[in-house]
């Protein structure tokens, strides 16, 4: 049965005898597929690395490009994405945002068997994966009304935790089924290495025939059985707290991707605006920052002016807005999840621009497009960021249970601060070497220590989120500082593009660490120091 006229979870006699069940059945269904939303949205960070090694014709700092297109869409996506419960219906919404994953997977799949496909492809491709990024708000929204209070928080973990292991499970599959022939005659012919690659077990050496265009079609293995397994495993709530008037399965998709194509479209204007020429108007580094929050403002605008059901709820929604700890913690937010999303998009290929060549004068020129033989596999090596980063998340909530999330907070911070200016300090070195190699190990350990850190305030800031606004507030709040700080996703790929290009890789670290350093600055003045307002939340 699809639909569930009756749904009164608060009820432990119905819970026990029905609600757990049916609650259980969504949640499992609901983790494999936000897992899969994870990983197509942010793939472009290995199959860029991938793509220098097999020598594609394009420039590092135009691979770079994508990660943050695909970053910027999804980010965007997870504003409208908060509302398709309500005005479509969980079972409705998860199947059909799924589904929607199979086009950037398939499409993928397909321009990477040929070198010579446009970088425009690449990009329109980078775009449509922003549909994994949105998936966060839908699939969260959707699993809070299956669950009564008192399992939430377990529920939403598991949903939240598991679905973003899609960034690690996205970083050990990838280069393991780009090494074999996986779909056969359909899956395409292979290509050469270029350069040497390798995968979770060891180095690739050049020569040996990769399948790139398998990092597109083995989504499709997962997303089309977990398509049916939505429509066919997973229900929607018809009571008048959830989803009351979603109207026929095809009008669900409707409105969907009517509230998709508003973010698309100011998506687009932004990235417009944004990316250099010939794709966009190449505007200056500094414009990225006015454009998000236009894009953020006319974003809202724009639903604000669609009638029908979802008007209520933005109206609850801008309640938030008339709040100034909306502001603060939205940039603290951004400070942890917006790293840990940012670094997990644009490590791998960090590595592979500094450390995969040597940096060498010729001519007296400096040059940094000389293979290095002796470089780390950024293959090898990039999983196990996002994979601490992940893991460690419940650990930083527990702590702050205990001690206050603004205390936790604020060692975060100091730490992160510290992490980001060793991982400058090592990248300047590594970029100026002609044996970049010899500082991989700690770069690589302060960048570990920067993951971690970031796992451990993600968990904290919820703690003071759920403790500085008031309850009907909390949820709102999470949702929109949620969708605020995935926009890391887009920041950091696009300053480590820019720098590249600069020849300055260093300048992101620094300048993220400065960043760093407001965000201290904000948790101390405002929650944890003598003139606080609200005192160790």
């Amino acid at each position: 049965m699809a639909d569930l006229k009756e749904w009164n979870v608060e009820d432990p006699t119905f819970w026990e005898k029905t609600g757990k069940r049916i609650a259980n059945r969504n949640l499992w269904i609901s983790i494999p597929s936000l897992l899969c939303g994870f990983a197509v949205w942010l793939y472009w960070g290995i199959i860029t690395v991938q793509m220098l090694n097999l020598g594609y014709p394009f420039e590092a700092a135009e691979l770079f490009t994508l990660s943050a297109i695909a970053g910027l869409t999804g980010a965007t996506l997870r504003i409208p994405s908060s509302f398709f419960v309500r005005i479509a219906g969980g079972r409705n919404t998860i199947f059909f945002t799924t589904a929607l994953l199979m086009i950037p997977a398939l499409g993928t799949g397909l321009a990477l068997q040929d070198k010579d496909t446009p970088l425009w492809v690449f990009q329109m491709l980078a775009f449509l994966s922003g549909f994994g990024g949105g998936n966060f708000a839908s699939s969260m929204s959707n699993i809070s009304f299956f669950f009564p209070k008192r399992s939430q928080g377990l529920a939403l973990g598991l949903n939240a935790g598991l679905g973003n292991a899609g960034v690690t499970t996205m970083q050990i599959l990838v280069p393991l089924v780009m090494t074999v022939p996986l779909f056969g005659a359909f899956g395409g012919a292979g290509m050469e290495l270029q350069s040497t690659s390798g995968t979770l077990i060891g180095k690739i050496p050049a020569g040996t025939t990769t399948y790139i265009q398998n990092a597109g079609f083995v989504w499709l293995l997962f997303l089309v059985p977990l398509a049916f397994a939505g429509w066919f495993g997973m229900n929607n709530i018809r009571t008048e707290e959830v989803s009351p008037h979603i109207g026929s399965p095809f009008s669900a998709f409707g409105k969907i991707m009517g509230l998709l194509i508003i973010g698309f479209i100011t998506a687009a204007l932004g990235l417009y605006i944004i990316l250099p020429e010939p794709v966009g108007l190449g505007a200056p580094g500094w414009a990225k920052w006015p454009v998000i929050v236009g894009i953020l403002f006319a974003t809202v605008m724009l639903m604000k002016m669609i009638p029908g059901d979802i008007k209520p709820n933005l109206q609850r929604q801008f309640k938030i807005f008339g709040n100034k700890h909306t502001w603060i913690m939205s940039v603290i937010y951004t400070m942890t999840f917006g790293s840990f999303i940012g670094y997990s998009a644009g490590f791998a290929l960090a590595i592979k621009v500094v450390f995969g060549f040597q940096h060498v004068e010729v001519d007296g020129v400096m040059t940094h497009d000389i293979a290095n033989p002796n470089g780390p596999s950024a293959l090898m090596y990039a999983w196990m960021g996002p994979f601490i980063g992940a893991l460690i998340r419940p650990v930083g909530g527990w702590i702050a249970d205990k001690v206050g999330g603004a205390k936790v907070t604020q060692i975060v911070a100091i730490i992160m601060i510290a992490a980001a200016l060793g991982v400058a300090y090592y990248m300047q070195a590594a970029y100026a070497s002609a044996t970049p190699e010899e500082h991989f190990i700690p770069f690589f350990i302060l960048f570990l220590v920067l993951f971690g850190a970031t796992g451990i305030g993600n968990g904290s800031t919820f703690r003071t989120i759920a403790m500085v606004f008031p309850k009907e507030q909390a949820g709102p709040a999470l949702g929109w500082t949620s969708a605020v700080a995935a926009y890391g996703a887009f920041i950091i790929p696009q300053v480590f593009g820019e720098q590249i290009k600069a020849t300055t890789p260093e300048n992101a670290l620094y300048g993220f660490a400065v960043f760093y350093l407001i965000c201290l600055l904000l948790n101390w003045w405002f929650y944890l120091g003598p003139k606080a307002e609200i005192k160790n939340p």
